[in-house]
């Protein structure tokens, strides 16, 4: 029932999803929002014509909030909400989804957690009754629970240990994050998912897994007035209570390089990243600190690395043919600590010195020299271009505002996008990338075993 996966290779860098929305985007959610006595704050997002609505409830504690010596322990969780509660046995909620020809799944992230279904308009009162039963209550046990340990190990094990790129991701976070709780991998270290049990997940749900906790989000063919109607009485009958303040670590300053090597007899071709920190735009929101970084550090992964027309594929594909590609992303989603990340692989019979030299040649231009308002304006129109692409159809909001709201983005910040964007100004630019860039970084090197 897991997406974690995709999230816990999110985590490693490897691909770059877009978090924000375009101006037309933005016109076309005009989320309607109201909050319930009892805190849960809801939006709904109205599709007239659609048959189908997502309903995603995303709870505000991911695997940065665990404590420690408990890593795993929420994404374990998010597995352990399928096992049934006093009102509803195992295996009922699978098959009222199933049975209309709906979708249901579940995700674990650093700063939050969310369960979502898709299914025919008509259904969504019934998903609510489910998803808040599931709030309230769960029934767990040895039996039910010590099963699923072995399936969470099992991912682990596919998804980290075995794949090549896998490890040596885990570790760059490891050690990007020396401080903070984003070093500590989603699905946890194998020793502590180990001596995890139904005890330590049972007080994880009753210590987050509050309604003044959560945020429901509501996507498709269905009026805000239904959809209130139905959360007051289905959400609104779960009492709130005290949840803990969510504490993010502060990072010391980088005092040196880290370089990372890592040879694999699975791997063809070696592939190079590199990974400064810097600040999430939800850390900056929540401490009242100035966003222009955040902004603009989105328009600087498009500019030098967003596609065929960014400065590191002209220079190091294109003209240089020293790179089969290359790239760069900024995810600025986070309630504390992100990373601005370079990655990319030689071109073949490039040795791997030379690539990185080039690379570093491009990276030290841009400080040196800066961006120019031409490159930051086309980059801006490429990023609303793709982001509104990416957005639409029924589940697009979802995605949208469970990792903004979840770390303290607001509504009206989301929806201010475009024009945060657009503000963004090549001083800005060049800015953020001399305060990120010049900074010591955590290179890595995956490689193909050398044969003796």
């Amino acid at each position: 029932m897991s997406l974690s996966r995709n999230l816990i290779a999110a985590a490693a860098i490897l691909v770059a999803v877009p978090m924000v929305v375009s101006s037309a985007q933005a016109e076309l959610f005009r989320p309607q929002t109201f909050t319930l006595a009892n805190g849960l704050e809801v939006i709904v997002v109205e599709r007239a014509g659609a048959a189908a609505v997502q309903q995603l409830l995303v709870y505000k504690v991911g695997s940065a909030d665990e404590a420690a010596q408990q890593s795993g322990i929420a994404h374990y969780l998010e597995h352990l909400m399928f096992k049934g509660t006093p009102n509803t046995p195992p295996g009922v909620f699978d098959r009222a989804v199933a049975r209309q020809g709906g979708r249901q799944n579940a995700y674990t992230s650093y700063d939050q957690t969310g369960y979502h279904q898709t299914v025919p308009t008509e259904q969504l009162p019934e998903m609510m009754r489910l998803e808040a039963d599931r709030m309230a209550g769960l029934v767990l046990s040895d039996a039910n629970s010590k099963p699923e340990l072995d399936v969470v190990l099992q991912e682990r094990r596919q998804r980290t240990d075995t794949p090549p790129s896998g490890r040596i991701g885990e570790q760059a976070q490891a050690v990007l994050f020396q401080h903070s709780e984003y070093g500590t991998p989603i699905i946890g270290w194998e020793h502590e998912i180990r001596a995890l049990d139904w005890h330590i997940a049972q007080d994880f749900h009753k210590t987050w897994y509050a309604p003044n906790n959560a945020v429901l989000i509501i996507d498709g063919g269905v009026s805000a007035a239904d959809v209130k109607r139905w959360a007051e009485e289905t959400y609104a009958k779960v009492p709130s209570r005290p949840v803990p303040e969510r504490m993010r670590k502060e990072e010391p300053p980088k005092a040196a390089e880290v370089r990372l090597e890592q040879e694999h007899p699975a791997v063809r071709d070696p592939s190079f990243s590199r990974r400064w920190l810097a600040r999430g735009l939800g850390q900056r929101i929540t401490n009242n600190q100035p966003t222009t970084e955040s902004y603009a550090l989105q328009v600087l992964g498009e500019v030098l690395g967003g596609g065929a027309n960014s400065r590191l594929h002209k220079a190091l594909v294109l003209e240089q043919n020293l790179a089969s590609g290359v790239a760069a992303s900024y995810d600025p989603n986070r309630l504390g600590w992100s990373s601005f990340v370079v990655w990319g692989s030689p071109a073949s019979g490039v040795a791997r010195d030379k690539f990185e030299a080039a690379l570093a040649k491009e990276l030290e231009r841009l400080i040196a020299d800066g961006v120019t308002e031409a490159e930051v304006d086309a980059a801006t129109a490429r990023i609303e271009a793709s982001t509104a692409y990416s957005l639409d159809g029924i589940g697009a909001a979802g995605r949208i505002f469970a990792s903004t709201i979840s770390v303290g983005i607001p509504v009206s910040e989301v929806e201010a996008w475009p024009d945060r964007i657009r503000a963004v100004s090549a001083a800005d630019v060049t800015a953020a990338a001399r305060a990120i860039l010049g900074q010591p970084a955590v290179t890595t090197w995956l490689k193909p075993k050398e044969l003796s």
